[in-house]
């Protein structure tokens, strides 16, 4: 009888000898699923932004309309921006141990997608106006925190690079913040219990996320200590 199989582990790393924690074979291939869900998204999007744009140009455009023209591109830089730092961010010095915050960042990170799965309700002009403005202001803000972040980016609790200026000096996870207010943006679009019971269902999980993620600064940055004391978490002043 032929002896078993490797388990998985094992047999990769036989046949990727480099793939372990801390290097970048490691970062990439596990970064690769959320570069691919963005990358769905993006090519889902962009052929209806290049049509709201062509309606955009034409004489008296609906100013609704092209609010959205601006929030979906907001969302599409966020997209493309998040693809290529994933791919080119520098390895993680360390990370969160077990499976708890790995499964916590996932669904943090993709739960709110479900609420884009539910059927959209017809709502007036003013909270099409106060949803496409929170789609946009969240996007915009989350874009500015990439940059701010760059190749110190990470979906997993993990620790590359300690950034606290720019959005960083205003609350400690702005890139959360502006993600949020776009989603809540998106949750008005829906206007139902459903959609809202995801909604802070998510928010929950991103503040668990949180927790696993400072936890992990703070063993790797001790100066991270004096920061979290200085600014807030995630509402500037308050929280």
């Amino acid at each position: 009888m032929n002896a078993l199989p490797a388990s998985t582990p094992e047999a990769a790393r036989t046949l990727f000898p480099n793939l372990r924690p801390g290097t970048k074979l490691y970062d990439v291939l596990f970064g690769m699923p959320l570069a691919v869900w963005y990358g769905i998204g993006f090519y889902v999007q962009a052929p209806l932004l290049l049509r709201a744009i062509a309606a955009v140009v034409r004489p008296h455009p609906d100013p609704l309309l092209v609010i959205d023209v601006l929030s979906k591109s907001a969302a599409l830089v966020f997209a493309a921006l998040l693809i290529g730092l994933v791919v080119i961010r520098r390895p993680a010095s360390t990370g969160a141990p077990g499976f708890t915050p790995k499964a916590v960042a996932f669904l943090g990170a993709f739960l709110g997608v479900a609420i884009l799965c539910l059927p959209h309700r017809k709502i007036g002009w003013e909270m099409q106006l106060v949803s496409t403005a929170l789609i946009m202001g969240g996007m915009g803000f989350a874009v500015y925190a990439l940059f701010w972040l760059g190749r110190s980016i990470s979906v997993l609790s993990e620790a590359r690079n300690l950034v606290t200026g720019g959005p960083y000096s205003i609350v400690r996870h702005p890139l959360y913040l502006g993600e949020e207010a776009a989603l809540v943006g998106v949750t008005l679009q829906f206007m139902s219990w459903t959609a809202f019971s995801i909604l802070l269902l998510q928010i929950g999980f991103q503040l668990y996320r949180m927790g696993f993620e400072e936890q992990v600064m703070r063993d790797a940055f001790p100066e991270y200590e004096n920061y979290a004391l200085r600014v807030k978490r995630i509402l500037p002043g308050i929280y």
